[in-house]
């Protein structure tokens, strides 16, 4: 009989606050069989029981030898000649004269693969020991740098056992950041792992994949010197490290959440390096035992030590200056003292930044572009220059790159023309632009501006004052009567 939901409530209701099977048939109409089978909840009128009928001719006989070209078909290896429903049915009918029909044997064939097949989606449940590896991997994030909305790429990187994470921001995905990623990754944990679990991207690998894989020339050498094994996953196997992924998801929503507003990348890598130490210290995660801090405590001592030797994880190039006394370098330009005109210089790429070594002395450093065709300069470079040749000071690029429009009209006030601009800018450099600037608000609208009036602003001239002197030395009074008498400055009474 078909219960109605509100029949069905009605049962369970009067049921639970007591009443007999016997009354409560009576009193709603339906059969004690039907109130008997729904009071105490065991069955549903929504659901109804799937009917299942074993096949009489599928015998013992019939799924042996189902399962024996199931093994057939594995040894062979032959993807494209394999047994189908069909061709298993024809074998039977002509084998051991199978009476049944052949929807019977799919529906048989359909079931034993499912019970021999595993879901492509499944997991297999991993541990690891202290010190024995961690996971990395790249992401990307967006936030505003310098007022613009740009996206970043995060390295991140897991250990296995702790699960303490390392997040890291720059500009590019490239070889150079993703050493140096790993060096900064190895210095925050204290120690090395003995193996890095990593896709198969060109970044890392030369060729192959996953066990087959060869790494690139570089992170082979990096590897070896730091005596880690490198471990690459099979392709589309994201799963093979899945605590970095979903670090790479946890970073996204907790550290970039709302959107940053940065201008300088490596103050954003402190802060960064800052909420990884709180995650260590803060952070649970579910299903472990310990929180995160134990477990580092435990992992830590079995680290690997830092190599002694820092690893130069850079791209490094020897350029020759030109005639505009700057280096290219990766499709960007870097300018450099004018002195080193001509000269070869030794370009550094780290991730985020330009490092320009002369004869192993630095002599300039830089934000790094990736911008093709950009020229970054500096108006210290430029300044000798531009004290021999000041009538370009108002075009040079040096000047229009580093120096406010502000700074520009003010120079162009000055009664000296553009001599006493290379001065002012001289000052800029010397004491920075706003304390140049700042003088500027301080001197009156009708007075003519001059380099020797800021200079006086800023050397003032100190104020004399009087220090008191304390009389150390006792001075008694002289009687100078004898001595006026002598003179005839005293007259005799």
């Amino acid at each position: 009989m078909k219960v109605e939901m509100d029949v069905y409530k009605e049962i369970r209701q009067r049921y639970l606050s007591g009443e007999s099977e016997r009354s409560i048939a009576r009193s709603l109409g339906v059969a004690r069989q039907t109130v008997k089978k729904y009071c105490e909840g065991a069955a549903h009128p929504g659901t109804r029981k799937s009917y299942e009928r074993e096949p009489t001719l599928i015998t013992d006989e019939v799924i042996e030898i189902i399962l024996e070209c199931f093994k057939h078909d594995e040894e062979e290896k032959v993807r494209k000649q394999t047994h189908t429903s069909k061709k298993i049915f024809d074998r039977l009918v002509d084998e051991k004269d199978f009476a049944g029909g052949e929807s019977t044997i799919r529906k048989v064939v359909r079931d034993l693969r499912k019970a021999q097949s595993v879901p492509h989606q499944s997991s297999v449940p991993l541990s690891y020991e202290p010190g024995e590896a961690v996971q990395i991997d790249w992401g990307e994030v967006t936030l505003y740098y310098n007022k613009k909305k740009v996206k970043l790429h995060i390295f991140c990187g897991r250990l296995c056992y702790s699960c303490d994470i390392f997040v890291q921001a720059f500009f590019a995905a490239n070889e150079e950041s993703f050493l140096e990623a790993q060096q900064r990754m190895f210095t925050f944990f204290g120690g090395v792992t003995r193996r890095a679990i990593f896709d198969n991207a060109k970044v890392a690998v030369k060729e192959g994949f996953g066990i087959y894989a060869k790494a690139q020339d570089r992170y082979l050498a990096f590897s070896a010197h730091c005596a880690f094994d490198l471990d690459f996953c099979n392709p589309g196997k994201g799963n093979e490290k899945g605590l970095v992924e979903n670090l790479v998801g946890y970073a996204r929503k907790n550290f970039f959440v709302p959107l940053p507003s940065i201008t300088d990348i490596e103050a954003l890598n402190r802060l960064l390096w800052e909420k990884c130490l709180r995650y260590r210290e803060n952070h649970k995660i579910q299903k472990r035992e310990h929180p995160v801090k134990i477990m580092y405590a435990q992992e830590q001592t079995s680290l690997n030590p830092l190599p002694i030797f820092h690893y130069d994880t850079s791209k490094t190039a020897v350029i020759r200056v030109d005639d505009y006394s700057t280096a290219f370098f990766e499709k960007s330009y870097y300018s450099v003292p004018t002195r080193y005109l001509r000269k070869p210089v030794t370009v550094k790429g780290f991730g985020n930044h330009i490092e320009i070594h002369f004869q192993n002395h630095e002599i300039a450093s830089y934000k790094r572009s990736y911008k093709a065709g950009e020229t970054q300069y500096k108006l210290e470079h430029y300044i000798d220059l531009l004290e021999r040749k000041p009538r370009s000071v108002f075009n040079a690029k040096p000047v229009k790159q580093n120096v406010s429009q502000e700074l520009m009209e003010w120079g162009k006030r000055l009664p000296g023309g553009n001599r006493e601009m290379v001065k002012l800018l001289r000052l800029c450099i010397d004491h920075g632009e706003d304390r140049i600037l700042s003088i500027k608000d301080s001197i009156p609208s009708y007075t003519v501006p001059t380099v020797d009036l800021i200079r006086a602003h800023l050397c003032p001239s100190e104020k004399l004052t009087v220090i008191p002197m304390k009389q150390d030395v006792p001075v008694e009074p002289v009687n100078l009567v004898n001595y006026d008498k002598k003179y005839g400055m005293v007259l005799e009474s």
